[in-house]
């Protein structure tokens, strides 16, 4: 598989490009001052497309990123530009902030057509390798039937952040929601399943740090398979994927489902004019939808400056082993998807057969957990509620701004 995995003797890095022509793991190891240093490995292996190699004695907790060389013809849709470290699409846990500035970006701020080779490792947050091992115990999922299902949609951090109940390290934390003080109120209103929004690892847009803010809700995801770390009590490297997994195990034992708000229509990077971060550094056509007729520019489904190419059989393994991912090693029940119509638009029409509907309808796994549909886009026929396949449920948007408007 993709990704990093650790068996116990070792690492395993493997990384997608079919672009590239070599790709660099960079290793990073706190120096006696505690400033990482970067040490780089060049991958050995690549087949398929996918550039791999093991390394023994790597364990959880060691910090990661990659470059990766390959060509950079914006006019032709590739962007690699191996001066900028990017983030492992699937990476299982990232570490530290985006340093916005310069060096993120490949083009140099006063000329957009040009080309800006600043290094970027710096300005960048980290992959971080994870112990995969965790004591579930007895848990097993509550597996409430459609019908018998309350649904809490909540915020991790607005739930717990100023409850006074909950002692002040797990405020606005996993553990947060965890605590009987949370538990107790969900099952004093009846509630069996609590659906959060994104906790995926996400991006404070830049026009938002300029201004002092940050992103609260979280619609700006850069890692589909990690949890983010600014819900942690944890203090070590990883350390918030056990305590994301603690909190599932517990809700379930009072038998309440998880369910994720997941955003798996755009990624963080932005238009033409964004960071390089992660896929559009490694292997931009593939992952985003460009324009047919000027591949320098993104077509935009969600007004958000990108869409991910579903059409591409990698994009779409990404998101379903993400789904995957969050439902066996996480035990998650299901999943809300953030402007599900953008993920069926494979040409310019939403296609309820499309291929990201037709290869959840026969997964394994990923078909027998809840599966909600926000049905809407921004795009032309974006509106589709009513229109999803049979084992999906929809935020039936009618009903809402009817009942709105009755009372």
């Amino acid at each position: 598989g993709v990704g990093a995995t650790y068996d116990g003797s070792g690492t395993n890095f493997a990384l997608f490009s079919e672009v590239a022509d070599r790709v660099e793991l960079c290793l990073f190891d706190p120096d006696e001052s505690g400033e990482l240093q970067e040490t780089r490995v060049t991958l050995p292996e690549v087949d398929g497309f996918v550039w791999h190699g093991f390394l023994p004695g790597i364990e959880p907790g060691q910090r990661y990123g990659y470059r990766v060389h390959g060509p950079y013809d914006p006019a032709a849709g590739q962007r690699c530009n191996p001066n900028k470290l990017v983030l492992d699409p699937y990476a299982k846990a990232i570490e530290g902030a985006f340093e916005w500035g310069q060096p993120l970006f490949s083009y140099n701020f006063d000329d957009p057509d040009s080309r800006n080779d600043d290094d970027s490792a710096a300005s960048m947050p980290k992959a971080v390798v994870i112990n995969p091992y965790f004591d579930w115990g007895v848990d097993h999922p509550p597996s409430h039937e459609y019908a018998d299902t309350v649904i809490y949609e909540a915020h991790v951090k607005g739930l717990t952040q100023t409850h006074p109940d909950i002692p002040e390290q797990l405020r606005g934390t996993y553990a947060g929601v965890a605590h009987p003080a949370i538990i107790e109120h969900l099952k004093a209103l009846g509630v069996n399943a609590i659906e959060l929004m994104p906790v995926h690892h996400f991006v404070d847009d830049s026009t938002l740090v300029e201004k002092g803010l940050s992103n609260y809700w979280g619609y700006n995801t850069i890692g589909f398979l990690a949890p983010d770390p600014r819900y942690s009590s944890a203090g070590t490297p990883g350390g918030h994927v056990q305590e994301f997994k603690a909190m599932v195990r517990e809700l379930h034992a009072n038998g309440i489902e998880v369910i994720l708000d997941v955003v798996y229509n755009h990624t963080a990077e932005g238009n033409h004019l964004g960071p390089t971060l992660s896929m559009r550094g490694i292997d931009n056509a593939a992952y985003y939808r460009l324009v047919d007729d000027d591949l320098q520019y993104y077509m935009d489904y969600t007004g958000t400056g990108n869409s991910l190419n579903v059409g591409h059989p990698h994009s779409l393994q990404l998101i379903m082993d993400s789904l995957r991912y969050w439902v066996t090693e996480m035990h998650v029940d299901g999943f809300r998807f953030d402007l599900a119509a953008t993920l069926a638009r494979e040409f310019y029409d939403v296609d309820r057969l499309s291929a990201f509907f037709e290869l959840v309808q026969q997964d394994p796994i990923v078909s027998q957990v809840k599966l909600i549909a926000e049905p809407w886009d921004v795009g032309p026929g974006g509106y589709q509620v009513g229109n999803f396949p049979p084992q999906w449920t929809e935020w039936n948007g009618k009903f809402r701004d009817t009942v709105r408007d009755y009372w």
